[in-house]
């Protein structure tokens, strides 16, 4: 072990997946030295190799023999010693994760089962279940892992396995996944399944890869993409097998960077699997540098947060500085302020006319000032009143006035929008009050208070707004979840940066709001019945819960928007919100998603409920607003 640790550190990886008992070791087999006590053949000693490198640089590698649900009775139950005997010893060994053989059938129930009954004992150990990545194909002739034999000739989904094999063990946190990446790849649709599972580590045979025109490895165009995509979801890779291109030796001619078949070229080769490793290490460092607004979203990467209540709470100073900080929403604003004064105010009436404008909601005064910046640009007057209900950014709103000489066009408010008694009636309202879902914010019954200080033919910027929904796999989240044990949180929707997640199909509108709505029978409560078809070529999925949206309509065409499809670049005011299900939804290959969602109003707050009801039918979730509700 410490050459082959050395050898390969030396190589250029970072960790070896390397077998830790010896692979001929049966329990049943009898041992010469039964009288002295067991010793199990160890590849070995935890004296041989520090601590410290067993845990960085070792993933140990479980007998691919093992197999638990043999009709073997004999090789059953040696695989079960065996597996519990290996484990054991990786973990005193402090090794970080264990790489488990697949399944040798399309029935797992047993190696499931004896799985989870070992990662109820084990704290600190992942456990990845090794999977080809094949979805409905022939797996024929596999010759770089004699584990695969028994899936021969039979048509394979190999996430239908994983998700047996993850069910049976009740979504462990530590069951994880690596991918065994083939020649030939499922469809895009397939694969993208995959991103929303707890994938630790894609392995690539040197199999797959193909021969350039100098005899170097290389892949095709789609595996490099799932690879710089696997990358960017922090799946390590394992590269596998023997040297089987014939690269020639010493010193050559380096190639040019930009040529991706002729990587691995320049050194002498110390490691057999040096050109594979140079060839991926090309991958990564061709990726495209994290922009500035990712950079600092990384942190926030799937990481839950409780939506804001901005009525019941006062937002704290750090939380106004992060939302002003978006430039891009601002522009947006006051590009639409603009458009809303040209079209309310003429070029011959832009001397003698004095707009209104009131910003309902003024914060620290972000919105006071694109809109004095709009009526600048456009050259037309405007007065304006700041309105805020938050007594400590109202100090703040005062000092900026202040420093900036606005007094004599900006009057403070200091006031619940939904109480005051405006003086004078309103040419333009502006507000800011959208959530992550658009309504969730409770904008609908703040601008339902303020209109009544807007003038009949007043413009409301924004002018409407509309929430999406999409069904998502996240594996992480809903472990998140639910590791908090209790039914209100798997009630509760959370805003959240998605990041590991499986877009399963076209995000779909929810509800609508438009601005001004004088109507006198208007209702902010709503319910609508979506039905998501999920592409037929990605197989059968499993729903942890839906990803919310929203996009609105500021005025005119000026438009902002977090979703999917349609988002406004570099924004970043604004995460989805996620709708966990409390019990995960299998939807077969061909089969339809039925859900049904309800804003639900009452006189002190809203709340939403939502439930599935196709293909199967769960409980409506947070039923009378029992886990979460926004307070009016």
């Amino acid at each position: 072990m410490p050459h082959v640790l050395t050898h390969n550190l030396s190589g250029g990886f970072d960790f070896v997946v390397a077998p830790l008992v010896d692979p001929s070791y049966r329990p049943s087999f009898p041992t010469n030295s039964a009288s002295e006590g067991f010793v199990l053949p160890v590849a070995a000693s935890d004296l041989i190799v520090s601590p410290a490198q067993w845990s960085s640089h070792v993933v140990g590698k479980i007998s691919s023999w093992i197999d638990l649900d043999s009709e073997d009775e004999k090789l059953r139950m040696d695989s079960e010693t065996a597996l519990k005997q290996e484990i054991s010893w990786a973990s005193h060994l402090s090794v970080q994760a264990c790489l488990l053989p697949p399944p040798k059938k399309g029935c797992c129930s047993n190696y499931a089962r004896s799985v989870n009954q070992i990662l109820q004992g084990i704290t600190n150990m992942q456990l990845w279940l090794r999977l080809p990545l094949v979805k409905s194909g022939s797996i024929e002739n596999e010759s770089f892992d004699e584990s695969y034999d028994s899936l021969s000739g039979i048509l394979y989904d190999s996430w239908e396995t994983w998700n047996s094999f993850r069910l049976l063990c009740e979504h462990h946190i530590q069951l994880c996944v690596a991918l065994d990446i083939q020649s030939s790849l499922p469809s895009i649709n397939s694969l993208l399944r995959w991103f929303g599972e707890p994938v630790r580590a894609a392995i690539i045979h040197t199999d797959a890869f193909l021969t350039n025109a100098r005899g170097y490895p290389c892949l095709s165009k789609r595996h490099q993409k799932l690879i710089i995509a696997f990358f960017d979801f922090g799946f390590q890779i394992v590269i596998s097998g023997s040297l089987i291109h014939s690269i020639p030796q010493g010193r050559l001619e380096v190639f040019p960077a930009n040529d991706n078949d002729n990587l691995g070229e320049g050194a002498p080769l110390t490691h057999e699997l040096k050109p594979y490793l140079e060839y991926v290490a090309y991958l990564y460092q061709r990726m495209d540098p994290l922009p500035e607004q990712e950079r600092f979203e990384l942190n926030y990467r799937d990481f839950l947060q409780a939506p804001l209540q901005p009525l019941m709470d006062n937002l704290e100073a750090q939380t106004y500085e992060t939302f002003e900080k978006d430039t891009v929403k601002y522009n947006q604003y006051q590009r639409a302020v603009c458009k809303a004064l040209l079209d309310r105010v003429s070029d011959e009436q832009a001397s003698s006319s004095n707009t209104v404008l009131m910003v309902v909601g003024a914060g620290r005064g972000p919105l006071v000032r694109a809109s004095l910046q709009a009526a600048e640009e456009v050259g037309r007057k405007i007065k304006v009143y700041a309105v805020e209900k938050n007594p400590n950014a109202v100090v703040t709103l005062h000092s900026l006035i202040k420093l900036e000489g606005w007094e004599s066009i900006v009057t403070v408010i200091s006031c619940d929008m939904r109480c005051w008694d405006a003086p004078e009636k309103a040419d333009i309202l502006v507000s800011e009050l959208l959530g992550s879902f658009g309504d969730n914010e409770l904008s609908p019954e703040c601008l339902d208070g303020a209109q009544r200080f807007l003038k009949p033919d007043g413009i409301s910027i924004p002018s409407s707004y509309t929430s999406y929904l999409q069904p998502i796999t996240t594996t992480k989240l809903y472990n998140d979840v639910k590791a908090n044990k209790d039914l209100a949180h798997m009630e509760t929707p959370y805003v959240v940066k998605l990041h590991k997640v499986a877009r399963l199909a076209q995000a779909q509108p929810v509800f609508t709001f438009h601005h001004p709505e004088f109507s006198p029978n208007r209702s902010n409560q709503r319910y609508v019945k979506l039905e998501f078809e999920i592409p037929p070529d990605t197989g059968s999925t499993l729903v942890h819960g839906f990803a919310g949206y929203f996009g609105a309509v500021l005025y005119g065409d000026i438009y902002l928007s977090i979703e999917p499809s349609k988002p406004t670049p570099t924004m970043f005011s604004w995460f989805p919100i996620f709708f966990p299900l409390r019990t995960p939804v299998y939807v077969p290959s061909g089969s339809h998603l039925e859900v049904q969602f309800w804003r639900c109003c009452a006189p002190a707050k809203v709340w939403y409920e939502w439930c599935v009801t196709s293909p199967i039918t769960l409980p409506v979730h947070n039923v009378n607003g029992r886990s979460y509700w926004v307070g009016l």
